[in-house]
C-alpha cells in the first residue's frame, strides 16, 4: 500500500491506504475526524464538503492520490478549537440543526460563500448553498445564519 502525506487542518498525517481510497473514509476511518459526514456518496447532497486550497469540494468522490497530495484540506474539525469561527455562531443563534447530520457540510459550504463574497445578498447565499441538503428543511435558519455571519466578515477571512 502506498504511504500519503496529507496537510489537514494545518497538520501533516502519514496514511498507508490503497490507492482510489476516498478521501472521507481516509479522514473518517483512517484519522478519526468524524465531523465530515457520508450520506449519498455520489457528491450530490453535500453532507461530506471540505474545502481544498479554499475551495468547497466533496470528498466522497475525491481520492486520496488525485486531490489530495499537497494541497490544504481544510474540514469542519480545522475551522476552530471550540466552536467560535462566526459561521458556527450564527449556526447556533439561529438554532438552524435539527438533526445535524448534514451541518458540517452546510457550514463547510457558507464559510467558502463568505471567503469569496463576504455580503452576499440573499439571492446569493440561495444559489451558492443551492445542492446541499438539508432532510430536515431548515433552509430558512441557515439562509438566516448566513446573513448574520456575513455581518462579520472580518473574522472570516
Amino acid at each position: 500500500m502506498p504511504l500519503y502525506t496529507l496537510n489537514i487542518n494545518n497538520n501533516s498525517f502519514e496514511v498507508e491506504v490503497n490507492k482510489g481510497t476516498s478521501l472521507l473514509w481516509v479522514l473518517r476511518e483512517h484519522l478519526g475526524l468524524t465531523g465530515t459526514k457520508y450520506s449519498c456518496g455520489i457528491a450530490q447532497c453535500g453532507s461530506c464538503t471540505i474545502h481544498i486550497d479554499q475551495k468547497p469540494m466533496r470528498a466522497c468522490i475525491l481520492t486520496v492520490e488525485n486531490f489530495a497530495m499537497g494541497q490544504k484540506i481544510l474540514t469542519i474539525e480545522g475551522l476552530s478549537e471550540k466552536g467560535e469561527h462566526p459561521v458556527q455562531k450564527a449556526w447556533i443563534k439561529t438554532q438552524a440543526p435539527q438533526c445535524g447530520y448534514c451541518q458540517s457540510g452546510q457550514i463547510m459550504q457558507a464559510v467558502a460563500l463568505l471567503k469569496e463574497k463576504p455580503k452576499p445578498s440573499r439571492e446569493e447565499i440561495k444559489s451558492y448553498m443551492n445542492g446541499i441538503l438539508c432532510r430536515c428543511g431548515t433552509y430558512m435558519r441557515i439562509l438566516e445564519a448566513i446573513e448574520i455571519a456575513s455581518e462579520e466578515n472580518s473574522a472570516i477571512n
